[in-house]
C-alpha cells in the first residue's frame, strides 16, 4: 500500500506521524551547498561548535560564483575550500561541475535522504532519493546531526503511459505538468511518478522532470528506483549504490494525472513564469535573438549529444547568440572525446564553464529586448540581468534547432540522431577534494575580509508596531527579494553589503526606508517566496528590522527561512484584507508572548482605523523558535 515517498519517509521518521498535512521530522542521510548559500550555511555551522558533522555524506560544491571578477568569489571558495576541510567535508572544486549533476552522477542513492541548500536539490530524485531543498541553516542543522522538520506531504501521482516520440524530450513532460498544475499545484505535495513510460526515460530525463519540480512549489519529486536506474549506477560504477524501490500497486494517492508521452508535443514557458505553458505549435517563427543551453536542468550526456547531433555541420544563424553549459567535468570530458564538443564549436557555439552561469545571472546576459531561449527552469522577471529581456524555457532539441533556424523550430521537423546513452560514463573523482580527520583540528579556515559575522536577530517583543515597507503582488520570487547576478552574488556572505539590493528591482528605495523607520512589515499577495532556497531572501530583511510578513499564501521554503530567522509569517484570514492596505500604513499586533498554536491574531491597521485577522499555522517548535528570535537562538538557549 505505501507509496515511495511514505516508503522512504517511513525509514526515517524520527518524530511525528505519517499523516497527512501534520508536522514530522525525518533523519537526513547525505546534504549538499552551492556557494551562493553555502558560506553562509558553515557560518552557521560554526557557530553551532560542531566539530565534525553528523552525516553519511556532506559535499560543498562551487558552482555559482565562478566569475572572478575581484577578491569576492576566490575568498568564499578558499573559504568553503578550508572549513569543509576542518569539519568533515568533501568539497567539488570550481570546474567540477554543477552540483546536481555531479551528485546524480557520483553520490545520489536510492532511498537516502538529501538536504540541499539550493531549491532544485529533487534533482536527486530522478534515481530514488528523497532529495529536498532547504534554507542554508536547516542545511547546517542536518549536518549537526539534527533532524529535519516538515510537514508529512500529500502525494500527487503522475502516471506517464507510452513514450515520447523524436523530437519531444523530458523537458516537455515537465513543462506540461506545469501547464497542469502552476507554480503552486505541488506546495505542500511530493510529485511521484509512476506507469508504463517511467521504463522508457533515461535517469538523465527523470531529473530533468524531478528538478523542475521545485518550480511546482512541490516539497520534491520521486521517480521508482529500478533497472534503469542500476544500469545508470553500473554505468558510474557504483552499482553497489542501487536498491529497488517501487510503489506498491495498491498505493493511494491524494491526485492522479495522466500524461499520454506518444501524443506529447515539445512545449515552451513564456515570459515570466515556468507555467505560463504553450505548445511550441503556437509560437513558431517568433525571431531569436539568444539561446542559452544547460544549467542543472538540461546540461547532462544525453542532453549536450542531442545538442552536438542537431548541430553537426552547420552553422547558426548570424543574428544568435549560443551559449551552451555542460553540466559536468565529466559530461565535458565526454563530448570532448566523441567529437560532440566539436560540433558545437564549428556551429558557433561559446562554450561556457561547467557551471550554472547564465541560469543564475552570472554573465550571458541578453540584448535589449532580446527574445531568448534558455533550457533552463526559470524564467522570473529580471533573472536574465536584462530587465527588458522575454525569456522562455525550452528543450535543448527545440533550442538548438531555433538556434540554427533564427526564430523558434518544432524539432520534430528537423533530421537529426537521438543520441545513444554511453556504455560507460568516464569516472574521475579527482576534483572532489576528501577531507582527512587526522589533519581537521589543525586546518586553519581562511576568511577573507568580505565574509562578515553571521547577523543574529534579536528576540521577538509583545508588540510590533510599525509601517509596512512593501506591498507587492502575487508569485513574488526570491529572485524579486534577493536578486541574483554577477552585481549582488559576491555579496552572499557579507548580509549589511547584500541588504541594500532587496527588492532593488521592485522598489529601490526599500532598504533606505527601512532604515529610516526601523524595518517594519511586508504585505504580500499569493506564493510569496517561491523560486531559489537563498535564505538571503529572509536574511537581509530581518537585518533591516522586518518583523513580519502579512500574505495571502508562503512557498514553503522561504516559509521555513523566515522562520529561522525570527519573522513571523502570517496569512490573512479574509484574503480582502489585503486589498485595504497600503505602503506605509502603520500596523499594530499585541500580545505576543502569548503566541499559540492554531490561534488567530488581531492586526490593528492604525492608519485606516480597523481590525483584521491573520493565522499563523506555526507548530510548537516555530512559536518556540520565534519567540527566541531564529534557530540559532534556540540552539544557544538549549546548549
Amino acid at each position: 500500500m505505501p507509496t515511495i515517498t511514505e516508503k522512504i519517509i517511513s525509514a526515517h521518521l524520527i518524530e511525528g506521524e505519517m499523516k497527512r498535512g501534520e508536522p514530522i521530522a525525518i533523519h537526513i542521510d547525505q546534504t549538499l551547498t552551492q556557494d551562493a548559500t553555502g558560506t553562509m550555511a558553515y557560518l552557521q555551522l560554526e557557530a553551532m561548535g560542531v566539530e565534525q558533522v553528523k552525516t553519511e555524506l556532506s559535499i560543498s560544491y562551487v558552482d555559482h560564483n565562478t566569475l572572478q571578477s575581484g577578491f569576492e568569489n576566490a575568498d568564499d571558495h578558499k573559504y568553503l575550500q578550508t572549513v569543509a576541510m576542518k569539519h568533515g567535508i568533501r568539497f567539488s572544486r570550481p570546474g567540477n561541475g554543477i552540483c546536481h549533476q555531479v551528485h546524480l552522477e557520483r553520490f545520489a542513492i536510492p532511498g537516502k535522504t538529501l538536504l540541499g541548500s539550493d531549491s532544485h536539490t529533487p534533482t536527486a530524485g530522478g534515481m530514488g532519493a528523497l532529495a529536498i531543498g532547504a534554507g542554508g541553516l536547516d542545511v547546517a542543522c542536518a549536518m549537526a546531526g539534527r533532524a529535519f522538520h516538515l510537514n508529512m506531504p500529500h502525494i500527487i501521482n503522475v502516471k506517464l503511459h507510452g513514450a515520447l516520440t523524436k523530437g519531444v524530450s523530458s523537458k516537455d513532460i515537465i513543462l506540461k505538468v506545469l501547464q497542469l498544475l502552476s507554480v503552486k499545484g505541488g506546495v505542500g505535495s511530493v510529485i511521484e511518478y509512476s506507469g508504463d513510460g517511467v521504463a522508457s526515460l533515461s535517469i538523465p530525463q527523470r531529473a530533468t522532470i524531478t528538478n523542475m519540480g521545485a518550480e511546482l512549489g512541490a516539497t520534491t519529486s520521486v521517480f521508482p528506483s529500478d533497472e534503469v536506474t542500476k544500469d545508470f549506477l553500473k554505468k558510474q560504477q557504483r552499482e553497489e549504490d542501487w536498491v529497488e524501490i517501487v510503489a506498491d500497486e495498491d498505493a493511494v494517492y491524494d491526485k492522479v494525472i495522466e500524461i499520454d508521452l506518444t501524443t506529447l508535443e515539445p512545449m515552451i514557458a513564456m515570459p515570466h513564469s515556468p507555467d505560463n505553458v504553450l505548445p511550441i505549435s503556437e509560437v513558431l517563427g517568433l525571431k531569436v535573438d539568444q539561446v542559452a543551453i544547460g544549467s542543472c536542468t538540461n546540461s547532462s550526456y544525453r542532453d549536450m549529444m542531442s545538442v552536438a547531433n542537431i548541430l553537426q555541420g552547420k552553422t547558426i544563424d548570424e543574428n544568435v547568440s549560443l551559449v551552451i553549459s555542460p553540466g559536468s567535468r565529466q559530461v565535458l570530458n565526454m563530448i570532448a572525446q566523441n567529437g560532440g564538443l566539436s560540433a558545437m564549436i564549428s556551429a558557433g557555439a561559446r562554450i561556457l564553464e561547467s557551471t550554472c552561469g547564465p541560469c543564475i545571472g552570472m554573465g550571458q546576459s541578453p540584448i535589449t529586448n532580446a527574445l531568448s531561449l534558455r533550457t533552463f527552469n526559470r524564467n522570473f522577471y529580471g533573472r536574465s540581468g536584462t530587465l527588458s529581456a522575454k525569456v522562455c524555457l525550452v528543450s535543448p532539441e527545440t533550442a538548438a534547432a531555433s538556434a540554427l533556424a533564427g526564430y523558434i523550430v518544432d524539432p520534430r521537423t528537423i533530421d537529426y540522431t537521438i543520441p545513444n546513452d554511453p556504455e560507460t560514463f568516464a569516472i574521475d573523482d579527482s576534483m572532489v577534494i576528501v577531507p582527512d580527520a587526522q589533519t581537521a583540528a589543525e586546518t586553519e579556515v581562511i576568511r577573507g575580509p568580505n565574509i562578515k559575522p553571521l547577523p543574529i536577530n534579536t528576540p521577538l517583543d509583545d508588540v510590533i508596531d510599525k509601517k509596512v515597507m512593501i506591498k507587492v503582488e502575487d508569485n513574488i520570487t526570491t529572485d524579486h527579494i534577493a536578486p541574483a547576478g554577477a552585481k549582488v552574488l559576491p555579496y552572499r556572505s557579507n548580509i549589511e553589503k547584500i541588504s541594500e539590493f532587496i527588492f532593488m528591482n521592485v522598489k529601490a528605495s526599500f532598504h533606505d526606508d527601512c532604515l529610516q523607520h526601523g524595518g517594519g512589515y511586508i504585505v504580500a499577495g499569493a506564493n510569496y517566496g517561491q523560486g531559489s532556497s537563498r535564505e538571503h531572501a529572509a536574511l537581509a530583511p530581518m537585518y533591516l528590522g522586518i518583523k513580519a510578513v502579512i500574505a495571502k499564501s508562503f512557498a514553503r521554503i522561504h516559509r521555513a527561512n523566515l522562520i529561522n530567522f525570527g519573522i513571523l509569517p502570517l496569512t490573512f484570514v479574509n484574503e480582502k484584507d489585503y486589498d485595504t492596505i497600503d505602503e506605509m500604513d502603520e500596523l499594530k499586533i499585541e500580545h505576543l508572548s502569548d503566541l499559540q498554536v492554531d490561534v488567530p491574531l488581531q492586526v490593528q491597521n492604525i492608519t485606516k482605523g480597523y481590525y483584521f485577522e491573520v493565522a499563523h499555522h506555526l507548530t510548537a517548535l516555530d512559536i518556540e523558535t520565534i519567540k527566541a528570535g531564529g534557530t540559532l537562538n534556540l540552539i544557544r538557549q538549549h546548549q
